[in-house]
């Protein structure tokens, strides 16, 4: 089988899939070559952000249903603010990678679309919490019942709705799988709302 070749995002280099190794980094120009982080677009200038989503937009032309240009693509416009962008390119993503937790938790971020939970519509409400159902199911990690916490406090806790579990115990579960300060940081760039102010 033919070893799979990429165009890295900084430079434009043809890359191997080998030569990458766990960094991600372009062995040609030392930055990374696909992003499958947030993280690795965080502190990024958005013009090279940019780059990197026209450079990707240009592959995705050739290899469309590519599931590492689909999230490559999607974290550039969720660090560009264009939730309804990344979206359909982290589900496009999902498809043939149906085992990765983070994507479920990245569209579950993109369908509040920047706003707080509290003026999402319900169906929108339904989805999120049935994608961070599927990132729990497959790994529970803290910032996954952080962000389902924040749901359940800031859209069913502030309009009087019952919800199981509820805010207090997604939070506590949060606490104890290990949310971490630079989780929730990241959490809060992405959707774009403010550390919530849990009552005490």
């Amino acid at each position: 089988m033919a070893e799979f070749t990429l165009k890295c995002g900084g430079c434009g280099a043809d890359v191997l899939e080998n030569q990458l190794g766990n960094g991600e980094i372009c062995p040609i120009c030392g930055q990374a070559a696909r992003i499958k982080h947030y993280q690795t677009v965080a502190t990024m200038p958005l013009p090279q952000v940019q780059k990197y989503q026209m450079a990707f937009q240009t592959q995705m032309a050739v290899n469309p249903n590519d599931n590492t240009l689909n999230s490559s693509l999607a974290f550039c416009f969720l660090k560009l603010k264009l939730p309804e962008k990344a979206l359909p390119f982290f589900e496009k993503a999902m498809v043939n990678n149906f085992s990765d937790p983070n994507l479920y938790y990245y569209a579950a971020i993109c369908l509040l679309k920047g706003k707080k939970a509290f003026v999402a519509m319900r169906p929108e409400i339904d989805t999120i919490e049935r994608y961070l159902d599927t990132a729990i199911s497959l790994e529970p990690r803290g910032i996954f019942y952080y962000f389902q916490a924040y749901i359940k406090y800031d859209y069913y806790s502030r309009k009087f709705f019952k919800t199981s579990p509820t805010w207090q115990e997604a939070l506590t579960n949060a606490k104890n799988t290990g949310v971490t300060a630079n989780d929730i940081e990241d959490f809060c760039q992405m959707t774009g709302i403010e550390r919530p102010g849990w009552p005490v």
